[in-house]
């Protein structure tokens, strides 16, 4: 009640438990190539790859180009899912069988909507006459793939929206950190100003005047606690950037928290005990441990023979 610090009493500025959570973001980096597996793994990009698979090798192209045709076929086989594998497990156990579990109602659906399947098949026709007009070379340059896709689009007068174009390059593209990173946003001369530590930058090639953003790693991303008391500026070039000196701060994502730590401001550490000390613990110890033996075998302790 005096307002006086003591062993058990201290006085602190508000912001000295505060802390800034800043998100730090690094550039997303990938090489691409148009795949005979890349192409074929478009064939279940809706999800459920497993099952669409084997609904595929059972029923064919007919699932994208005519799925009404199969349907019938196709939602028998997804209620029999699964049956026989519970039939075997009860078998074993000597039991009936019991009602059969199947598959999720809601997973059920979404097999059986036809533009699912439509979509996949025109993913996989396009990938293909991409491939074909492109090659199945490797691009170590993602910005400069995706340049070439959009005019090989336009050339070959194909359409893919912008949902479809995204899961298009996630399939045939992967990440790789001696690849260029990925550009978002270019902004043009006097539209924005370079700051590496928020995430523009300028431009490495060409027209020194553009400002670039590049797309972040989310499997990169991360988070630090920054004292109120220190500039986060300070702070990153201390203690990331001399480590990953292409990552910037999201100043969006920070959020303000406070933490008391008791243990931090009032721990006093116990003094360390002396090797004399620790010395005649474990001579102890070891004349103990002789006792013992020689209870256990029967034979006089080294103390009791002489």
């Amino acid at each position: 009640m005096k307002f006086q610090e003591t062993d058990h009493s201290k006085i602190f500025p508000n912001d000295t438990f505060g802390y800034r959570k800043v998100v730090v973001e690094r550039p997303l980096r990938l090489h691409s190539q148009i795949t005979p597996k890349a192409i074929a793994s478009l064939r279940a990009c809706s999800g459920d790859e497993i099952i669409r698979c084997e609904l595929y090798d059972r029923f064919g192209d007919t699932l994208f180009t005519d799925f009404a045709k199969v349907r019938a076929d196709v939602e028998k086989a997804l209620n029999e899912w699964g049956a026989d594998d519970d039939a075997e497990e009860d078998d074993e156990d000597g039991d009936e069988a019991p009602a059969k579990k199947g598959l999720p109602e809601k997973k059920k659906k979404r097999l059986l909507d036809a533009k699912t399947w439509e979509r996949d098949g025109k993913l996989v026709v396009v990938a293909t006459a991409l491939r074909k007009e492109l090659g199945g070379d490797l691009f170590e340059n993602h910005n400069f793939f995706r340049d070439d896709v959009e005019k090989a689009l336009k050339k070959l007068e194909l359409k893919l929206t912008g949902p479809e174009l995204k899961v298009f390059l996630k399939a045939v593209s992967w990440r790789d950190e001696t690849a260029s990173p990925v550009v978002a946003k270019v902004h043009k001369a006097g539209k924005a100003t370079v700051d590496p530590l928020h995430g523009r930058f300028a431009n490495p090639v060409g027209d020194k005047k553009l400002v670039i953003e590049y797309e972040p790693d989310t499997d990169l991303r991360d988070t630090e606690q920054v004292p109120l008391q220190e500039e986060v500026e300070a702070f990153l070039k201390r203690e990331v950037l001399p480590y990953t000196p292409d990552a910037w701060i999201d100043d969006s994502a920070t959020k303000i928290g406070y933490e008391i730590s008791f243990t931090r401001h009032f721990y006093k550490p116990q003094p360390l005990r002396s090797l004399g000390e620790i010395r005649q613990d474990i001579l102890a110890v070891e004349k103990e441990a002789e006792g013992l033996l020689g209870e256990i075998i029967g034979s006089p302790s080294p103390a009791t023979a002489s």
